[in-house]
């Protein structure tokens, strides 16, 4: 008999009961190194005490309410974001590729109601992932994510990741938005030259253009500031997408915007049944407090600049196996030589009890809780290094 659940995904066979920390525990007790963190998302690590009891209180209280009445955690959670970034305007989400959705419908209704409806093609990147909508997928532009899902829908644009000539010859008169992550997560762990999102800025204010950026994945302090284009002045976009992190592991997403970008998103532009739900919000003000409370970043940069550190020397020590090691933060990939999967380097890795993931470009990816200590760090490259030793081409 068939599995009742559709086979779009292929885990291993290992089920896991709980978590601690940077751990991950079997029903039997076997201690995992969780370096994936549920693809960037656990950034405070598992079963985190003030989000459990955050989440515990408000489950005890009121679950749902849906957007027909005023949820007062989520607008204390939007002005923490607003005051703390680009934004003047917040439209909470379930997930990243519904806010990146209304980060596209945003940037398109900005240029409709300011009197050019003929703009509507936004400007995307290879290697680009936006998430599994429809809407997202064809954002992302990825041939193997589209297949078989009928005709591209029309409206994007995409040019290489990182060249502006590009970008400056791909805008036209039809032309809305340019959109990109500021760190590539699941096209290779990539982050480009400063230099290439100031360019983008530029060519947005010149143009008229909305700058959108996909802070998903390398967001909510995983580069070491609370989102990646912080790190790059006179870089700021006009709408930014946030989820992941920014919910420490429960379901949440975010749409972040100017006013002026925002002025088109009025009564019934928009919406979401669940988005920005009683449970979401106690548990994002945890969050978003423990990511800016003292010291927390300056504790990502230092072990981030030491796992990096420690990749380096990995790569001297299998520099016939690994091209590179690419990232910014706690995001973080090393690029492996032609013939060597980064799939089968995962393997060998839980085989250890250490967790990684893989991405576009023949990366294996590793985005660790922003908790992880230095020994966590020492230990997860000193199975890297043993299973790199086994690794065989495939």
């Amino acid at each position: 008999m068939p599995a009742p659940m559709m086979d779009t995904y292929s885990p291993p066979d290992l089920v896991f009961d709980h978590g601690k920390g940077a751990r991950l525990y079997t029903e039997d007790g076997a201690s995992y190194l969780d370096f994936i963190s549920g693809i960037a998302v656990n950034c405070l690590g598992h079963a985190h005490p003030k989000a459990v009891a955050a989440l515990t209180e408000q489950a005890g209280k009121l679950w749902h309410l849906s957007n027909m009445f005023k949820v007062p955690k989520g607008v204390e959670l939007a002005k923490k974001l607003t005051d703390a970034t680009f934004a003047d305007r917040v439209f909470f989400t379930n997930s990243g590729a519904e806010a990146m959705e209304c980060a596209l419908k945003t940037a398109r209704r900005y240029q409709f109601v300011n009197g050019n409806p003929q703009r509507y093609r936004i400007i995307t990147f290879t290697g680009a992932f936006h998430g599994r909508t429809y809407g997202a997928i064809n954002a992302g532009g990825n041939p193997k994510y589209l297949e078989g899902f009928g005709p591209a829908m029309e409206g994007f644009d995409q040019v290489e990741f990182g060249d502006l000539d590009a970008v400056k010859n791909a805008i036209t008169e039809e032309t809305a938005a340019i959109c990109v992550e500021p760190v590539q997560g699941e096209g290779g762990v990539r982050a480009p030259e400063d230099s290439f999102l100031r360019g983008l800025r530029q060519l947005c204010d010149e143009n008229g253009l909305m700058l959108i950026y996909d802070e998903v994945q390398s967001g909510a302090g995983r580069t070491g500031k609370l989102f990646a284009h912080q790190w790059v002045d006179g870089a700021e976009p006009d709408i930014m997408a946030a989820a992941k992190g920014i919910g420490g592991g429960f379901p949440m997403g975010a749409c972040l915007a100017t006013e002026a970008a925002a002025e088109g998103m009025v009564v019934g532009t928009h919406g979401s049944t669940y988005g920005g739900g009683p449970l979401a919000m106690a548990v994002g003000n945890v969050v978003f407090d423990e990511l800016t409370s003292d010291g927390f970043m300056d504790h990502v940069v230092e072990v981030s600049n030491f796992l990096r550190q420690q990749l380096h020397g990995l790569m001297d020590r299998h520099a016939d196996k690994i091209v590179e090691v690419r990232g910014k933060g706690l995001l973080v990939g090393i690029k492996l030589k032609e013939g060597y999967d980064p799939k089968m380097l995962g393997a060998l890795a839980r085989e250890r009890n250490l967790l990684v993931g893989a991405a576009g470009d023949n990366v294996s990816r590793m985005a660790p809780p922003l908790i992880i200590t230095k020994e966590d760090a020492s230990e997860a490259v000193s199975i890297l290094d043993e299973a790199l030793g086994v690794l065989q081409k495939s």
